[in-house]
């Protein structure tokens, strides 16, 4: 028999390194003689959109088309240290570095007091005004006290609730996942677009992790070390998810934005976990609840009431 549960799941995350570990973040802003703006700023995209946001955050400062800001990322000679790609901290630091740079350099246009931004350039080159200004930010984190508790490991905080619907065939064990409902506090979203598809891949990785996704070791070694073997979940597996973002502003971000990247995907698991028990009763704790795990689970429960 098929059978119908719903389970929730939160969570918090601390955006960044933390714990005191200097979290910093380093760009540059430079006015060219077309009349854009080339950010140099060591923000690795790797599918989250950073260099999008990064392009955004600069616009808005300069109060310059997106089309006119010009991204500079993959070479060090020309760029300084903006921190890894890692710990849901681009937007929020580095975001935030783009931000300290943009503003000194607007402070340096508005002077001139002249629209066209090409004059502008050529009014700073008259004057001997550098049309280049760095920026800088690090995170605002302490270590722990290890005796007393008191510290300000990570600073700000994510926060998220899920929602999962299951069916859970009883006989088989079998899992599919019907519904998700993802509900982020990550601040201002900077590009509800991008932030809205981060959700869903989250959502399924989560998918893949709580059901599905498993390395299998034999004396050392992994047994199933190709995708014919190692399970993921497929666009059939993917139900449609509903995004809902709660956009309480942190005073400290760019715009007031947060971590969203990492926090996309915590709370689907434990969410599917708690489906399955409101479903069919039985808790699962070795993750993924793969069918083999969850019809154990139900045989030892029946066989506990016989």
């Amino acid at each position: 028999m098929k059978k119908i549960g719903v389970g929730y799941a939160c969570m918090i995350y601390g955006t960044g390194y933390g714990n005191g570990f200097p979290d910093e973040s380093r760009a540059s802003a430079e006015l060219t003689s077309d009349g854009k703006v080339t950010v140099f700023v060591e923000v690795t995209d790797v599918g989250q959109g950073a260099k999008n946001v990064m392009r955004q955050i600069a616009s808005e400062v300069l109060d310059m088309r997106v089309e006119d800001i010009v991204i500079k990322n993959v070479n060090t000679s020309y760029m300084m240290d903006s921190g890894t790609a890692a710990a849901s901290r681009q937007t929020y630091n580095t975001g935030n570095a783009v931000l300290n740079a943009c503003k000194k350099l607007k402070e340096k246009m508005d002077e001139a007091s002249i629209k066209d931004k090409e004059k502008v350039f050529k009014y700073m080159a008259d004057n001997a005004i550098s049309p280049r200004e760095e920026g800088y930010f690090k995170a605002n984190t302490t270590s722990v006290n290890l005796e007393t508790g008191e510290g300000n490991p990570y600073w700000p905080y994510t926060f998220s609730t899920n929602k999962a619907v299951v069916q859970v065939d009883d006989e088989r064990g079998k899992v599919d996942v019907l519904e998700i409902t993802a509900c982020h506090d990550s601040g201002k979203i900077i590009n509800p677009l991008m932030a809205e598809g981060q959700i869903q891949g989250g959502a399924a990785m989560g998918i893949g992790y709580g059901i599905m996704e498993e390395v299998i070791f034999n004396k050392g070694t992994i047994k199933n070390q190709n995708f014919n073997d190692y399970i993921i979940p497929t666009s059939k597996d993917v139900p449609k998810v509903k995004t809902i973002f709660v956009e309480e502003i942190e005073n400290s971000g760019p715009y007031g934005a947060k971590g969203i990247g990492e926090p996309s995907m915590i709370a689907t698991a434990p969410a599917i976990i708690n489906a399955i028990y409101d479903a069919v009763g039985v808790r699962i704790y070795d993750l993924p609840a793969s069918p083999e795990k969850v019809l154990k689970a139900l045989t030892s429960k029946r066989e506990k009431h016989e």
